[in-house]
């Protein structure tokens, strides 16, 4: 059984770059940002209803990927985050995002650290409130008693530290 890997955390965390050494390392799939995808060829400011599409777009390319897994499967965000983004943006999510959310498991979440400098993108949003958002992260994994680790560092030391994450939970 494919064991699913939700890598979360505020912008500009390497969770992109280390869903793929993550892959790369287990020679099995992972699942990009649907939401770069999305919001790459919107051609207005998104809006609420966006969100909706974009939920539902990561998790449809998150069940295709789990298809062709290995041992894991390592996702570039998933809908805690869409929850956060949604409700910070709009004070509220929507009903489908929540219901999924509370449907859908994931065996491990890895926590990116905001220990890397910030890299300006046009999607990202918000440089001055990672902490802000990394706590909100941290606090929603410690109420729903969810298995998680931090990852820190810097390039393969991430890495590393994300390696020894799991390796160390699943070891148990």
């Amino acid at each position: 059984m494919t064991k699913r890997i939700a890598i979360i955390g505020p912008e500009s965390t390497g969770k992109s770059e280390l869903c793929q050494h993550l892959a790369r390392i287990y020679e099995t799939e992972w699942v990009p940002e649907y939401a770069r995808f999305y919001l790459d060829r919107l051609d207005r400011p998104y809006d609420k209803e966006d969100l909706l599409a974009i939920a539902q777009g990561q998790m449809a390319w998150e069940d295709d990927k789990a298809e062709e897994a290995g041992e894991y499967l390592f996702c570039d965000t998933n809908l805690i985050v869409m929850k956060v983004w949604s409700d910070h943006k709009y004070g509220d999510t929507d009903p489908w995002i929540l219901e999924e959310l509370a449907n859908r498991k994931y065996d491990f979440y890895i926590l990116g650290n905001i220990d890397l400098i910030w890299r300006p993108d046009p999607q990202r949003e918000h440089p001055k409130l990672r902490k802000h958002f990394f706590d909100i992260y941290e606090n929603y994994l410690k109420e729903h008693d969810l298995p998680y680790g931090i990852a820190s560092g810097i390039e393969d030391m991430r890495v590393k530290s994300a390696r020894d994450l799991l390796e160390d939970f699943f070891s148990r």
